[in-house]
């Protein structure tokens, strides 16, 4: 290719370095104006020879995730900064070893094997949601965030899974994620951080986060009882040629399992509820829903999931306005090019979700919460500009289970209590993920 590269805007090391503690507390607003003032893609550059490209280019970003992802793997910002806290496993993996875990693990994911969970994650939902307290400011992402977390526990190892057996291994998530974002937002301290030894502490607590898992696997080994959940799936999946999965390999899963099937979710969850809180009509519309399709279940959780449209709109809506993964990112193999950007092999590109699921060139109105958009709009007309669980080969394995258990959560809590009407602002914090900030709301027992 012969082609100029000059036609990605560049935005100097100079004004990164300007503005980095303000990009180290909230990048968004940071790239929001270069994205007005440099167009759709511009070059970031981070230091003195290295540069990443931003991009809120939505046909760029489903060129890189579908039309041609074959030439597109995840940085290294999963597969190495990622990879160190939580292990090679789904979200962190690549090539054949990615092909072969999907392959693998996909089948404990199908309706008919997730149907077998749903009253083990309805009792983790109940469990968690009659914990809020009422008539005072009671900040829901730490419920949310206890909630998926439990969820998830009890998904993979039904009750052998203790109280402060899950504590821990939040902790040491958390711990991780805080570690990272560090890193990733202040490369000019890496040698720091080396030095210091603070990513050596943060890669040995993971380690331990890895014992607890293990403890749990021997334990189910040892046991007779057959407990139908994750575990038992895992445990009894089988490659092709008749082999189970090495330990190590399966507490890389677990532990990613952990990590992103809590982390969205808990997120999106509280989004959700502060839209609900801030439209009461919304808040109406689904407990009358709810009342509806828990006649017509008649106690069956997949029945009463297909009879809920509308409160998987709302999320699906706040999903839009406030995704979890609010950027994806990915490096090419090979030179490429799209809309003739030449995009030589080795480019590092993160896509601004966050950017194209609020661009008023692909929503009527995206400032506004309408989760009626989902139900007038069929799936072909938004899938371009969409990504709440990527797209592709590697849209995310758990989208299914993700989107049951927030309707579930979304429906018992409402089922329960009514939110009173929030008038203050909803806030943000950027880590890994798009998280709450003071999420705070009041409740009263119906």
């Amino acid at each position: 290719m012969t082609k100029s590269t000059s036609k990605i805007p560049e935005v100097s090391l100079l004004k990164f370095l300007k503005h980095s503690i303000d990009i180290l507390k909230n990048p968004l607003p940071f790239h929001s104006t270069n994205f007005e003032e440099k167009g759709d893609t511009f070059r970031l550059n981070i230091g003195f020879k290295e540069s990443v490209v931003f991009s809120r280019d939505a046909g760029f970003l489903q060129y890189a995730l579908q039309k041609n992802q074959r030439n597109y793997t995840k940085s290294p910002i999963q597969t190495v900064d990622v990879a160190k806290y939580i292990g090679k496993g789904l979200l962190t993996s690549e090539g054949e070893l990615w092909q072969r875990q999907r392959k693998l693990i996909q089948p404990a994911f199908h309706k008919k094997q997730l149907a077998l969970l749903m009253n083990k994650i309805q009792d983790a939902i109940t469990s968690e949601i009659l914990k809020i307290k009422t008539g005072v400011p009671f900040d829901v992402f730490p419920l949310f965030n206890d909630l998926a977390f439990q969820t998830v526990a009890k998904a993979l190892f039904s009750g052998a899974i203790t109280n402060e057996q899950v504590t821990e291994l939040q902790d040491i998530t958390e711990n991780g994620q805080k570690m990272l974002v560090r890193e990733l937002r202040q490369p000019y301290l890496n040698w720091y951080f080396k030095l210091s030894g603070k990513i050596e502490a943060a890669v040995d607590r993971s380690k331990e986060g890895r014992e607890i898992v293990r403890e749990l696997i021997n334990d189910r080994r040892n046991s007779s009882i057959k407990e139908d959940d994750l575990l038992d799936m895992l445990l009894d999946a089988r490659y092709e040629d008749g082999e189970a999965m090495e330990d190590e390999q399966l507490i890389d899963e677990i532990l990613i399992l952990f990590t992103a099937g809590h982390e969205t979710t808990s997120n999106a969850l509280s989004f959700t509820t502060q839209l609900i809180a801030k439209h009461p009509k919304v808040q109406e519309k689904i407990s009358a829903e709810i009342n509806t399709a828990k006649e017509l279940a008649n106690g069956d959780q997949m029945t009463f999931l297909k009879e809920t449209p509308y409160t998987k709109n709302v999320i699906e809506e706040a999903m839009r306005i406030y995704p979890p993964a609010y950027f994806i990112d990915r490096i090419n193999f090979q030179d490429d090019e799209f809309n003739e950007m030449v995009i030589p092999k080795g480019t590092n590109l993160l896509f601004s979700v966050i950017e194209i699921q609020n661009d008023e060139r692909f929503w009527k109105q995206p400032d506004m919460f309408d989760p009626t958009r989902f139900s007038r709009m069929q799936a072909k007309d938004y899938s371009g500009y969409y990504f709440p669980f990527g797209a592709g080969p590697r849209m995310c394995i758990g989208n299914n289970f993700a989107m049951y258990e927030m309707v579930l959560a979304i429906a018992t809590l409402l089922e329960n209590f009514n939110i009173k009407q929030k008038t203050t602002p909803i806030e943000i914090t950027p880590l890994i993920t798009l998280k709450p900030k003071n999420a705070f709301l009041e409740f009263e027992r119906k």
